[in-house]
């Protein structure tokens, strides 16, 4: 028991001293994004604002590593501020400032922007739809992510030239005299680190050493220039994180007062971003986690999840901080670094909260350009390049039509824009795919089923015009509003040409009531030509969880008429054509004279003498209609021939499905395999109606054939013939549902 629980505290302190590096490496990734995400927000509002904006990207990164690892659904996400937070923001920021909204008010809708996404994400979580956001088509999350990397890019130009805020991207790209070469410098230095850094070392993280490279370049030009080495009033510093005479906590209490001003003018104003917002950080959570997956082989809860960023969300807009999502980055980096649980994201949290306090006089020196150079380069990243070879493949270049689709809308218009469109286009998509594929799997003639009712359809010619007038449909996928067309010309040519329409719904997916109209249509103008849809393999209930005979006997398809009908297997609705169907046709209920053993095509060629034989070799059983003449695994190793009524021979698959080899009337074979195996029965033989048998066993058999060698021979011939007749059928239709 001591060694036990020795174990455990040693596995303990060992899972402990991992999560302690990997959450120290995952804030050292962390922690200047978020900072470099908290000034691109705030940076368009002017002033002395970007300062306060880096003070929000460390409360963010700390608040979101505290709380969301605590209530989440996967052990490694590292949970910090992001690009998409920083897009939606910053845009709306720029937006608000143009329609003159007074600064105070930005950061009060901002805030509520931040509160009203974390709440939407913990809905989204409860009701259980943290699965559904991972089946967003690939091609509208490469847009995107994609338009987001290019917003950040071209939010970041201006602030990496060093121009001043307000000033257009075209503007400040076309105007070199504005530039502030200082700041290029520093901006091109820190973008040249954090791209080749990764070639050198990845032990320390490419960001770190970007910023510090930034920093020491910055202090370098400052020696030559002592104009440089001033953070008052100097945009190309983030600046002190104190906005006048107001310190940390009094900035926290100053937002928490400017909810009380909250009306629902402002909240319909943020409602929407907020909503685009909460499904911008799902997205990127979930796929993160997916990832995370991948490489731990662990399996994360996505709905625990949502809830989890939901909580660090609104606990990160509470106290003033950036909202944030699962980081791709800082979560590998902490996986790399040792981070097995939980607890790595706690650490990230505590040492982003740490680094502010001890380091805080440091990030005033952070220069500006350094951090744009370092968000162009993720910019830059998150654009999915891959997906502009989907332009040269005619199967996908629809998929890089929406990608671009996205994009364009996201740049030109807004992300709120974008995700309309995407939700649009998403629909497009599964419709497309839907409709690519076939509704008909397979289109099968009658004459390609062959009859298993031979004995009562002793005339070919009759078998043949029968089975001439049935045609069987395997339906597959979708049946809706997009398939609908397909499936009715399908089945329109056979109006007028067939009695019997069959329609396998084995495969069927879904079921709406386009589909069930265009059924519908189809069953009126077969009645108007006396002939009859039958529908068959009808699936107790479709993934979506209707109830599909419950759904086509409510609208009218299947309903109380002697012109459909719906079977529960293929087998029976084939069955039902063969012995209901045509004027002709003989009927289930049909009652064909007795045979004599001696009239039974077995013996044909046998001599008097045998026939003798036989007769007395075998005996007689009644069986009632409704009970089994034999059943699969019986052990018994008769040979049975039928003497009058009607068996039905099946395979079971399950205990409700079986599969119709045969039905057999008087004079033929039935329990061949068994008796020529002595292995017992393979098949079940179920008495449709009174039936007497012949019963052959398997030791008088025995006897019989040192006696009588020639009637022993041919027996086994027929019972050979019999066995090999009936496989060939059974191939046959096989073949014919295979298509």
């Amino acid at each position: 028991m001591l060694s036990e629980l020795t174990s455990k505290v040693v596995f303990s302190r060992a899972t402990l001293t991992n999560d302690f590096w990997g959450g120290l490496a995952a804030m050292l990734v962390a922690l200047p994004s978020a900072i470099a995400f908290g000034v691109t927000i705030l940076a368009p509002l002017g002033g002395t604002l970007a300062a306060q904006g880096a003070l929000a990207g460390i409360l963010g990164a700390t608040a979101l590593a505290l709380v969301a690892p605590s209530f989440g659904g996967s052990s490694r996400l590292i949970t910090a501020p992001c690009a998409p937070a920083a897009a939606v923001l910053s845009a709306l920021a720029l937006t608000f400032s143009q329609q003159g909204t007074p600064a105070e008010t930005i950061l009060l809708m901002l805030g509520l922007i931040g509160l009203l996404s974390g709440a939407i994400q913990i809905g989204l979580g409860l009701a259980g739809i943290g699965r559904l956001i991972k089946f967003i088509p690939f091609p509208v999350v490469s847009g995107y992510l994609s338009g987001v990397g290019l917003i950040i890019i071209g939010s970041q130009i201006p602030k990496f030239l060093g121009v001043a805020n307000g000033t257009a991207l075209v503007d400040a790209v076309s105007s070199p005299g504005i530039w502030s070469w200082p700041g290029v410098v520093v901006g091109a230095v820190a973008m040249a680190t954090m791209v080749l850094t990764p070639r050198l070392t990845r032990t320390i993280p490419a960001a770190i050493l970007a910023l510090v490279a930034g920093v020491a370049c910055y202090q370098l030009l400052g020696a030559m220039d002592p104009e440089l080495l001033t953070t008052q009033g100097n945009p190309l510093l983030v600046g002190s994180l104190n906005t006048g005479d107001v310190g940390l906590a009094d900035s926290m209490i100053q937002h928490w007062k400017a909810f009380r001003v909250l009306n629902v003018e402002t909240v319909s104003k943020v409602l929407v971003p907020s909503l685009t917002l909460a499904v911008l950080l799902s997205i990127d959570t979930l796929k993160t986690c997916v990832v995370i997956d991948a490489m731990t082989k662990t399996h994360h809860d996505s709905n625990r999840e949502l809830v989890g960023q939901g909580l660090g969300n609104i606990a990160s807009s509470m106290i003033g901080g950036v909202p944030g999502a699962g980081t791709m980055g800082a979560s590998l980096i902490n996986i790399s670094s040792g981070g097995t649980s939980r607890a790595s994201g706690l650490m990230c949290g505590v040492f982003s909260l740490v680094a502010f306090l001890l380091l805080a006089p440091l990030i005033a020196w952070i220069p500006v350009a350094a951090l744009a150079a370092i968000l162009m380069v993720i910019g830059y990243r998150m654009i999915d390049q891959h997906s502009l070879h989907f332009f040269f493949t005619p199967t996908t270049r629809l998929d890089f039509v929406v990608i671009v689709a996205v994009i364009l809308v996201a740049i030109f218009v807004n992300l709120i824009a974008a995700s309309g469109v995407g939700v649009a286009l998403a629909m497009m998509l599964f419709i497309r795919e839907q409709t690519r594929s076939s509704v008909v799997r397979n289109r099968i003639d009658g004459p390609e089923i062959f009859s298993k009712h031979a004995y009562k359809l002793r005339d070919t010619g009759q078998a043949l015009e029968q089975a001439r007038q049935a045609v069987v449909f395997e339906l597959q996928g979708s049946l809706f509003f997009g398939t609908a067309s397909q499936l009715q010309a399908a089945l329109e040519p056979e109006i007028g040409a067939r009695t019997y329409v069959i329609l396998s719904m084995r495969r069927v997916q879904s079921l709406d009531v386009t589909a069930t109209h265009v059924l519908e249509q189809i069953k009126d103008r077969l009645e108007e030509h006396n002939a009859y849809l039958v529908f068959c393999d009808i699936p107790k209930g479709l993934p979506s969880g209707l109830k599909m005979k419950r759904f086509l006997k409510e609208t009218g398809v299947v309903r109380p008429t002697n012109k459909a009908f719906a079977f529960r297997q293929l087998d029976e609705a084939l069955e039902w054509v063969e012995t209901n169907g045509g004027a002709n046709a003989v009927t289930q209920d049909t009652v064909l004279p007795a045979m004599a053993l001696a009239d039974s095509p077995l013996l044909r060629g046998i001599s008097s003498d045998g026939v003798r034989a036989l007769s007395a070799a075998v005996s007689t059983r009644p069986v009632r209609a409704g009970d089994f003449v034999f059943k699969v695994h019986e052990d018994d190793n008769s040979l049975f021939i039928v003497r009058s009524g009607s068996v039905k021979v099946t395979v079971p698959i399950d205990r409700k499905e079986s599969y119709h080899l045969a039905t057999i009337g008087p004079g033929e074979l039935i329990g061949g395999m068994g008796f020529l195996e002595s292995s017992g029965h393979v098949t079940d033989a179920l008495a449709l109606t009174d039936v007497e048998v012949y019963v052959l066993a398997h030791e008088d058999f025995d006897l019989l054939a040192k006696q009588h060698g020639d009637l022993a021979l041919s027996i086994v011939h027929n019972v050979a013939l019999n066995l090999s007749m009936r496989l060939r059928v059974t191939i046959g239709e096989l073949q014919a549902l295979r298509g």
